[in-house]
């Protein structure tokens, strides 16, 4: 087999009208050039009506292509423009290429393998590319499979804030509570980040009318953005949140022992967290800081009771709580017995649907690889293709085109 049919025979030619005509190494550093022709006489589909058509012209195109051994390698070929009845002179689709890229798909495929684990400004050194040729590619396909998805299924959704950059930049960010998938992210916090998950629910094949519920936080822009979009979905308020600002509230005692003069030293990390989570000596020393300290025992009491009930999802148990709160003579809890009555409806919510942010969270965590992953990201959407690509379950069929 001569060297021409070996490179022809790897890039899946045969069958085809096309064939290597002849290969060189040339530049500095030594790259490998391999020269694509088309037999004389060939007929292409117009790549509208797909009728086929003679050749009416050629222009030169090239395309950089895996590298071969520690070369790189490129593709240059003579691309036909075919004359169609219907649709006049057009350019043919080559089978190693889509249409106006720079790449060959297996190239493509490539760039996508490595942007699961690798930056962009990384995969761009060890490609020696620039990186917004690289970001093209991403995008393209990123964006054709996230296009592709079908919600029409989606009952239970989950939306959470998470930051895009400093300076309080936020994005919204909407996942599916069932399948744990990540089917949005949007610019902004607001009511209006509702209205934009409706719009591409439509797009996606479902309509509003089919979310069941929608778990999230305390955030008031939400819940007006759920009441005015979302016209069937509850509200249910996770209870890891609820539990946060149980926390809060006794930090808040702590620091108001601490401005009395109280020794608070360790108490920090000794009071947060959960039973289960403490060491022994952070144990001993919330013992001590509660036996020394009433108003603190009191505190840590109604904290803890709190975390039970919602554990238990016990509504009975809320109510009671709220009423001991409300004589605890502890501002910041009776603070928060304020705010649990007034999302009543949401709490009930996640005692009936036992919804939880900890699918949301998890997917946080990817999406903030995704903005290390894109960092020096010159715009949003460099963000939101690395978020879909690392927590969107997309189906990208890069090389569906390749004929073998």
């Amino acid at each position: 087999m001569e060297l021409t049919e070996l490179f022809a025979a790897a890039l899946g030619l045969h069958g085809t009208p096309w064939s290597v005509s002849h290969c060189r190494f040339e530049g500095e550093p030594r790259a490998l050039e391999l020269h694509l022709d088309f037999r004389r006489g060939s007929r292409f589909e117009c790549p509208h009506c797909r009728a086929l058509c003679p050749v009416h012209d050629t222009v030169e195109r090239r395309w950089r292509h895996l590298n071969f051994f520690q070369f790189r390698c490129d593709l240059v070929a003579r691309v036909p423009r075919v004359k169609c009845e219907n649709d006049g002179v057009t350019l043919i689709s080559t089978p190693w290429a889509r249409p106006e890229s720079g790449f060959t798909l297996l190239m493509e495929a490539m760039i996508l393998l490595l942007a699961q684990s690798m930056t962009v400004s990384e995969i761009a050194d060890v490609l020696n590319e620039h990186d917004t040729r690289l970001w093209r590619v991403i995008g393209f396909h990123v964006e054709a499979a996230h296009r592709a998805k079908d919600w029409s299924g989606v009952r239970r959704i989950l939306v959470d804030e998470t930051s895009a950059r400093r300076g309080h930049r936020y994005v919204s960010v909407f996942l599916d509570e069932e399948t744990r998938e990540l089917l949005l992210m949007v610019e902004g916090r607001s009511a209006d980040a509702i209205g934009a998950f409706v719009q591409a629910l439509r797009a996606h094949g479902g309509c509003p009318e089919q979310i069941e519920w929608v778990g999230m936080d305390m955030s008031q822009a939400y819940r007006s953005g759920v009441q005015r979009w979302l016209p069937n979905a509850q509200i249910a308020f996770d209870h890891f949140h609820l539990t946060q600002l149980a926390g809060n509230a006794l930090d808040q005692v702590r620091l108001e022992l601490a401005r009395e003069g109280a020794s608070m030293k360790g108490g920090l990390w000794a009071l947060r967290g959960n039973e289960w989570n403490r060491t022994d000596e952070q144990r001993t020393l919330r013992t001590q800081l509660c036996n020394a300290y009433p108003k603190l025992g009191r505190a840590m009491g109604l904290k803890d009771m709190l975390v039970d009930i919602l554990h238990e999802r016990d509504v009975e148990g809320l109510i009671w709580w709220c009423r001991r709160a409300d004589r605890s003579r502890l501002p910041a809890f009776r603070k928060l017995s304020k705010t649990l009555k007034s999302h009543w409806d949401g709490i009930l919510g996640f005692f009936h649907s036992g919804i939880t942010s900890a699918a949301i969270e998890a997917v946080n965590g990817l999406i903030q690889l995704a903005k290390r992953a894109a960092r020096g990201f010159r715009n949003f959407a460099y963000f939101r293709w690395m978020a879909y690509l690392k927590a969107g379950n997309l189906h990208i069929a890069v090389l569906g085109n390749l004929t073998h």
